[in-house]
């Protein structure tokens, strides 16, 4: 939000994105500023994950909440749609910006950082980046029909994965 004044865990994802479709909107590239867990996603690099895992909890994360609204079941193996990913891949080569294709994006409930427990836990469970809003934006475009993707850019290491913790000597 303006001045960075809404949480994560109250952004209205679901409000912004049927705000989205109203305008006719088809397609969403997500910018997520992230946290870099393997060696391959430190500070700077960009990524464009394929996978995305929710540590998010209390979140709406459907619109089938509405009494009389239908329930869906959408597919959501490939949590990114794979012609969107192509086409910022494209991008991306086109504009010589090196990007990091893949990845699975941890999402977490924030707005306080990790644990280096949980970060550890989330890289045994596979992921490369961790963030407080890829979730539930993700699902919710897909029930929504939108085309979505990811353009992760990595800010920081996450706790206990780099040379110093966040804005202080690492112990």
């Amino acid at each position: 939000g303006e001045g960075h004044s809404v949480p994560p865990h109250q952004v209205n994802y679901r409000a912004n994105l049927r705000r989205l479709v109203d305008l006719g909107v088809k397609r969403v590239l997500a910018i997520n500023a992230v946290g870099g867990i393997t060696p391959a996603c430190g500070p700077r690099v960009i990524a464009v994950p394929d996978q995305i895992i929710d540590y998010t909890w209390g979140r709406i994360s459907t619109i089938c909440e509405e009494p009389g609204t239908p329930v869906l079941h959408v597919d959501f193996g490939e949590p990114y749609t794979p012609s969107l990913r192509a086409a910022v891949l494209r991008a991306a080569a086109s504009a010589g910006v090196e990007v990091l294709d893949g990845g699975c994006y941890g999402a977490t409930q924030g707005p306080r950082l990790e644990t280096r427990a949980e970060i550890a836990r989330m890289r045994r469970d596979g992921c490369d980046l961790v963030g407080m809003t890829g979730m539930p934006e993700a699902g919710l475009a897909r029930e929504m029909e939108l085309d979505y993707a990811c353009l992760a850019l990595v800010a920081n290491w996450a706790a206990g994965c780099g040379v110093e913790a966040l804005g202080a000597p690492a112990p």
